[in-house]
């Protein structure tokens, strides 16, 4: 009679987090304002409120906007703050930065609202692979957010993680 196979992963106290799972759900966007600067370079105040008054914020409805400038040119504080006017009654959330910007400052909320009581004292593996975005940034967030619970941390699958931590 053959030996029956354990799964031991299954019946160890592993918890796998998975940053996909937490993922901000809406649409990425990114407003490049080059165009909106006299020769993408200068703002002129007035033409620039013009763009402003004119652009279709509603299509950030529910989304997330990363707004930025890929000209050479120097953008006073007072025009991202403007538009940031403009799109928050639409977009959840609104950046300065790329959309490598956004995605940091999303998972940066993610990691600090995250309920770590249900790793306590428990071995956690940091799921690493995901078919998301996730910030390079919010896997190391996370790591420093468990170790003052966590028993011990891995990085990558059940079968094939890396340690990073263990208490003592």
């Amino acid at each position: 009679m053959p030996e029956e196979i354990i799964n031991r992963v299954a019946k160890s106290k592993l918890v796998t987090l998975n940053l996909e799972e937490h993922y901000p759900k809406g649409a990425r966007y990114e407003l490049d304002i080059k165009d909106w600067l006299y020769e993408g370079l200068i703002l002129r105040e007035k033409e620039f409120r013009a763009h402003a008054d004119a652009h279709d914020w509603s299509q950030y409805d529910q989304g997330y906007l990363a707004m930025r400038c890929t000209g050479d040119a120097i953008v006073p504080g007072w025009a991202y703050m403007l538009l940031a006017t403009k799109a928050q009654p639409f977009a959840k959330k609104t950046v300065q930065g790329t959309l490598t910007d956004l995605e940091n400052s999303l998972f940066q909320e993610v990691i600090q609202q995250l309920d770590v009581a249900p790793y306590q004292n428990r071995p956690v593996i940091i799921k690493g692979c995901s078919q998301k975005p996730v910030p390079p940034n919010a896997y190391l967030w996370l790591a420093q957010k468990l170790v003052p619970v966590a028993k011990s941390i891995m990085y990558g699958e059940a079968c094939s993680s890396v340690p990073l931590y263990k208490r003592k």
